[in-house]
């Protein structure tokens, strides 16, 4: 199923509108799951910041790939500008489809005696619906969260995911636009390009060091970067059509 070309033309480019396309699809779907999830729907554009119920979720994996590649774990938390509720996160480690490399283990320290009684991603897919269900998903690197969770859905019921998200990465790039990519003069000073990785990110606003790719810490270093942005750079009052995606 492609996405409905329900979309919205804003400063940073074409915005889905989410209400619609989420309505849509619970109308065109041919799975109950899904229909579920769609009809719980979402916050409209103009809902300021601070009253949208946010989820942030981190996948691992065993690769970037993925037509190729599958997912290992899972985490997610749900939180606010200002709570993160870490006694309703949820995490798990599921057995992918593919064979863990030696790279992957490497990255997230999951092995194969991890996997080897972990369940498969679609016996967890109705708990994550759930959780996901009338959030806004906030994940730093939309293209891994997004892009993982279609293909399996595709590979489970034969459609994709599809759900409104915020992107930190893409608010970092946002704010160091052209800062990342240094000139031949900057180069010749020794000048560093500026990271938008998920710890750089928040070392810029003085969050604390956390181990990386681990999902469920990476789900909670995320709102935590969130936040501060929000903080920093916008107002509780700004409305989600200027950072969902």
């Amino acid at each position: 199923m492609s996405l409905p070309e329900s979309l919205r033309k804003t400063s940073h480019g074409v915005i889905p509108d989410w209400p619609k396309i989420l309505g849509d699809l619970a109308e065109s779907t041919r799975d109950e799951r899904l229909a579920r999830f769609y009809r719980a729907g979402t916050v409209s554009a103009d809902t300021p910041l601070e009253q949208v119920p946010l989820l942030a979720l981190d996948v691992e994996t065993t690769g970037l790939d993925s037509q190729r590649d599958s997912i290992v774990s899972l985490g997610l938390v749900p939180f606010n500008l200002q709570r993160i509720r870490c006694g309703a996160a949820k995490y798990w480690v599921v057995k992918p489809v593919c064979e863990l490399s030696s790279q992957s283990v490497t990255f997230h320290h999951i092995t194969h005696s991890d996997i080897r009684d972990a369940p498969p991603l679609a016996n967890v897919f109705d708990e994550l619906l759930a959780a996901m269900a009338g959030k806004v998903v906030v994940v730093h690197y939309r293209r891994i969260e997004r892009g993982f969770l279609d293909q399996a859905m595709r590979q489970l019921v034969g459609e994709g995911l599809h759900f409104p998200l915020i992107d930190t990465m893409q608010l970092e790039a946002r704010l160091h636009l052209g800062k990342h990519r240094p000139g031949w003069l900057d180069r010749l000073l020794g000048k560093k390009p500026v990271s938008i990785r998920l710890a750089d990110s928040r070392l810029r606003y003085g969050l604390p060091h956390y181990s990386a790719h681990h999902a469920l810490t990476d789900a909670v270093a995320t709102a935590e970067l969130l936040q501060a942005q929000v903080l920093t750079h916008y107002q509780p009052e700004t409305p989600l059509r200027d950072l969902w995606y």
